[in-house]
């Protein structure tokens, strides 16, 4: 993503805090790409990316080990972002659409990107829910199945299942 991303305040004394501070600069890309895969704004997805580890500092105290790495529970906070997100969202603006081709040093890249994600936005919006947020969150933000079932709150087998029967139906979808 084009921006820095801000940095999280680390205090001293707890193992809790120094852990999300370490996972911060491996998984803020991908909480951001996970957003931006769900969203498609670039700038959305780094807000909520960034929301994401303000919201797991703010609530640290409450934050309990259940067996499951640190990911799954910043994933799911960012999951539940991204749903908020998408409720109050308006569909973007033609004027703001042309304004980007036009101010790109390379219109014809942009167009041609624009037409992928809207052709790929448009097969996911025939999966289901489940198999929606499966798919981004193994593939955008590079959790593990376990962990993937952690956040969506299922078991392994079914994120499996759910994972292959959408990646089967993209496939047919994008021929």
């Amino acid at each position: 993503m084009g921006q820095n991303p801000p940095k999280v305040r680390k205090e001293a004394g707890s193992d809790k805090e120094e852990r999300l501070a370490a996972l911060f600069d491996s998984c803020y890309p991908r909480v951001a790409r996970y957003a931006y895969a769900r969203i498609g704004d670039r700038t959305d997805a780094e807000d909520i990316a960034a929301e994401t580890f303000l919201r797991a500092l703010d609530s640290l105290d409450r934050y309990q080990e259940r067996g499951l790495p640190m990911e799954a529970w910043l994933f799911r906070i960012a999951h539940n972002l991204v749903v908020d997100h998408l409720r109050r969202a308006n569909r973007f603006e033609r004027a703001q659409e042309d304004e980007e081709l036009q101010s790109s040093d390379n219109p014809a890249h942009v167009a041609e990107e624009r037409i992928l994600m809207a052709d790929t936005q448009a097969a996911m919006e025939q999966l289901t829910k489940d198999q929606k947020n499966v798919l981004t969150l193994r593939f955008f933000g590079g959790l593990s199945s376990k962990e993937t079932a952690a956040t969506l709150q299922k078991s392994d087998g079914a994120v499996r299942e759910m994972q292959r029967a959408a990646l089967e139906r993209l496939r047919s979808l994008l021929r």
